[in-house]
């Protein structure tokens, strides 16, 4: 009850008993209403303390069981959303096919590479000007790379290889343009020229992974592949006939390469080591197949592409593209 409704209560006594009376019972009431309001605020604020501890400690609780059940069964495996939703067709392996349609036929070995008729001394004999200067910017290109190289033919190769894989691509993009506006098929040049391109690529990728070439190698090599491939591509513009016979000579000189590179394996010059397992899955090659058979199969190819620019270049010559 209000300390003032007291107040009123016990204004009669204040007539019976006297003000000092009167007087002192209202002082009692008023300081054991004053007692009680603070017990009952501080049991107030009692409980709302103990009601925040009881909820952190159930939130502990909790946090703890969660960490058990995700130390129990691990955390949600994660998953590749863009893997997912890839569609059929990019699921399928799309693996480097071989030049030669025999090479995945049977297993090779020394024997049936060395066995193969590639003409390793085989020359086609300039009868045109455009064709004596095609021959004349091959022989002019070797000579500073024959002072360069020397005898290093793994890094030899590499060069080779970056210069080699750029005719096919870009006589298959030119190709390709053509093909468009003109609105005609192609005659299949495209496919193989691309396919051919694919192939060197394969070259580079072998040769990598022997010669492990150091940083001031790559970006000579990278410097020379930017520079052919911005005037093979003007070339293949101006006078596709004489681009592909440009090919056909540098691929003469690549058989050659690769010969001598043979020579040096057989005289002990160079360790003939195991073949990288790149080399054994694209050729097929024997599982014990060696460096010496690799450059026999890359030799191989190489010879296919000569005969080819050659014969497509005597094709445009012959208006029968």
């Amino acid at each position: 009850m209000p300390a003032h409704l007291y107040s009123r209560a016990a204004a009669p006594l204040l007539h019976n008993s006297g003000a000092t009376a009167a007087s002192t019972m209202l002082r009692s009431l008023a300081c054991h209403m004053q007692s009680r309001a603070f017990g009952i605020k501080t049991t107030l604020r009692v409980q709302e303390h103990l009601s925040k501890m009881i909820k952190k400690d159930h939130a502990r609780s909790e946090s703890k069981k969660d960490s058990k059940e995700m130390q129990v069964t691990g955390p949600e495996p994660f998953r590749d959303t863009i893997l997912e939703t890839m569609p059929c067709e990019l699921r399928i392996p799309r693996n480097p096919a071989p030049m030669r349609e025999d090479t995945m036929e049977h297993t090779w070995n020394t024997k049936d590479l060395e066995s193969l008729d590639i003409g390793p001394t085989k020359h086609r004999v300039p009868d045109m000007i455009s064709d004596k200067l095609a021959l004349w910017a091959v022989k002019s290109a070797r000579k500073p790379t024959d002072l360069f190289f020397r005898n290093k033919y793994m890094h030899r190769s590499v060069m080779l290889e970056v210069v080699a894989a750029v005719p096919g691509m870009v006589g298959g993009l030119i190709r390709h343009i053509k093909s468009l506006q003109k609105m005609r098929h192609d005659g299949g040049w495209i496919g193989h020229l691309l396919h051919e391109a694919e192939n060197e690529r394969m070259h580079l990728m072998t040769w990598m992974e022997v010669s492990k070439p150091v940083l001031w190698e790559r970006a000579l090599i990278a410097t020379v592949q930017t520079g052919f491939f911005a005037v093979f591509s003007l070339l293949y513009m101006v006078s596709p006939r004489t681009a592909h016979r440009v090919v056909g000579y540098l691929e003469e000189e690549a058989v050659t390469s690769y010969t001598h590179f043979i020579g040096e394996i057989d005289a002990g010059r160079i360790e003939n080591v195991k073949a990288p397992e790149i080399a054994i899955a694209y050729w097929n090659l024997d599982p014990q197949a060696t460096l010496r058979d690799v450059v026999l199969a890359v030799r191989a190819d190489e010879a296919l592409h000569r005969d080819t620019n050659h014969h497509f270049s005597d094709r445009i010559k012959a208006g029968r593209e």
